[in-house]
């Protein structure tokens, strides 16, 4: 599974990056887990806000921090896919 965190380094950002760690780290779930920051690659997904975060290249969130559950929910569908 690969994990993108887009942001540019806010409090915001780096929030997700951390309640995404946590909920790999309770499901047990292994994945690429990346904080992109720089803007240029974070415009080639046409995202509206930021954070971001865009799970196997498909944008699941922004403009605003998931709670641990709802990214567990989005990891387990996305684990299902796979």
């Amino acid at each position: 599974m690969k994990i993108r965190v887009l942001g540019a380094g806010c409090t915001k950002c780096k929030t997700l990056f951390s309640t995404v760690q946590k909920a790999l780290v309770e499901l047990d779930i292994a994945a690429d887990l990346d904080k992109i920051e720089n803007i240029q690659e974070i415009m080639q997904y046409n995202v509206l806000g930021m954070p971001a975060l865009v799970i196997n290249d498909k944008v699941k969130f922004y403009g605003k921090i998931p709670s641990v559950d709802e990214i567990k929910k989005l990891l387990l569908a996305e684990k299902d896919d796979i």
